[in-house]
């Protein structure tokens, strides 16, 4: 059992007594006893060690409780929106009259109460990041989410919107989870909104858990937004593909506080691909850590990784990012890409990209790049009449849009492409 060396851990000790008994009693004491092996993650554990979350936490808030607010939530893009506000799924805040056929959706309290065999059976497969202390604190914690499954051969037309809000107006912790299930030759669009929608210092711990039967396609775009300086947001993602499936993520991460978002895919069939794209914009004292293992399990697996961090101001960026390459798992496919524009003598960045090779016909890389806006570009701009600030933005943007190279969604491009331009737009302007 976890040894109370602190505060914060004999607080989330009292956490999870009150959580044992609700629903996937099995799944949140294997969460506990992983948790318990090292407690809240510092420096000194080397998957944190550009984020030290157990400095930044100090004593947990406490429990968020079920929020009845009736809310108005502004629509960025024409999605279906599922929503869990303050640690608990609203279904009147959501579009679950307007999902289509083929889409089946439950809370994920409900799922856990009733024993689903085949809920439990996805969550608790969902082992490759068991290393990882928060993670196994997600398990043991959930509260609440959304649990969707997409039948076999369907293909959903429009985008559905997983919605994560914080709006309590006092410091809280949340512990949501969420598990999507595409079947066989399933399509689907999901975004994934991560918001705080008031100014209190929130500590959110998510999970996203994703199955992806063979031959099947998920689009998922992650979007960080808000917060304040003190909050913290650390996004766990959990993909399990199988024979010939495919995902294809993207991430924007901006705001305030610290935001880390995890993640752990497994290509466990033949021909899988997966990218995972992201960008970051650091303004403030934004801390913004990116860390993901891939695992090439079979054959003829394939995966990118571009990942763009621009940071300014006092912010900081972490890209810690590991292609494993297992023993039979020949003929794998995998490039990884890191860069980082520092605008700012402040700003810094943390890069640390790893192989780990297990097989000896493959194709891998990997590269990670730091510096400043290239002087002779910004010189060839200026001395055609462009200010300063907005030359500077172009080459900014086109930097940034790099990373969305990959998303086939238009509306969804030029919404991320509007958030990035109103980031630049904030900075010409101050």
């Amino acid at each position: 059992m976890i040894k109370l060396a602190s505060e914060a851990e004999a607080t989330l000790s009292s956490f999870y007594e009150e959580m044992r008994d609700k629903g996937a009693p099995r799944l949140r004491a294997a969460g506990w006893a992983a948790f318990s092996e090292s407690g809240v993650p510092s420096r000194r554990v080397e998957a944190w060690h550009y984020t030290d979350l157990k400095t930044a936490m100090g004593r947990p808030a406490p429990l968020a409780t079920a929020s009845r607010a009736a809310l108005s939530l502004p629509r960025a893009h024409d999605s279906l929106r599922l929503v869990t506000l303050d640690g608990v799924f609203r279904p009147d805040l959501s579009d679950i009259a307007r999902l289509p056929d083929g889409v089946a959706v439950q809370s994920l309290r409900d799922a856990l109460a009733q024993g689903e065999p085949h809920v439990l059976s996805a969550l608790a497969s969902a082992d490759i990041g068991a290393q990882d202390p928060i993670l196994a604190l997600n398990a043991a914690l959930m509260q609440d989410g959304v649990v969707i499954e997409i039948a076999p051969g369907a293909a959903i037309d429009r985008a559905i919107e997983l919605a994560t809000l914080a709006s309590a107006e006092a410091a809280q912790s949340t512990y949501t989870r969420a598990l999507v299930m595409l079947g066989e030759g399933a399509r689907a669009t999901v975004i994934e909104t991560l918001g705080v929608l008031s100014s209190a210092p929130a500590q959110d711990n998510s999970a996203l858990v994703l199955r992806l039967a063979p031959g099947a396609r998920l689009d998922l775009v992650t979007h960080f937004s808000g917060g304040v300086d003190q909050a913290i947001r650390v996004a766990s993602l959990l993909a399990h593909l199988d024979a010939g499936a495919l995902i294809n993520s993207f991430a924007l991460i901006e705001g305030e506080g610290l935001n880390r978002r995890q993640i752990f895919a497994r290509l466990d069939g033949e021909k899988a691909r997966a990218v995972f794209n992201g960008a970051t914009l650091g303004r403030g004292r934004l801390h913004a850590d990116t860390t993901l293992i891939i695992d090439h399990a079979m054959p003829c697996g394939e995966s990118r990784e571009v990942f763009r961090n621009i940071l300014d101001e006092q912010s900081v960026g972490v890209f810690q990012g590991k292609v494993i390459v297992r023993p039979g798992a020949q003929k794998t496919d995998g490039v990884m890409q890191s860069k980082a524009l520092l605008l700012s003598e402040q700003a810094a960045m943390n890069n640390k990209p790893e192989l780990e090779i297990f097989a000896d016909d493959v194709q891998c890389g990997h590269g990670a790049t730091c510096g400043r806006l290239d002087k002779d570009q910004l010189f060839y701009l200026t001395a055609r009449g462009l200010p300063r600030r907005e030359a500077e933005a172009l080459l900014i943007e086109g930097f940034a849009n790099e990373a969305m190279d990959a998303i086939e969604d238009e509306q969804l491009r030029a919404f991320l492409s509007d958030r990035v331009s109103a980031w630049l737009s904030r900075r010409i302007s101050r």
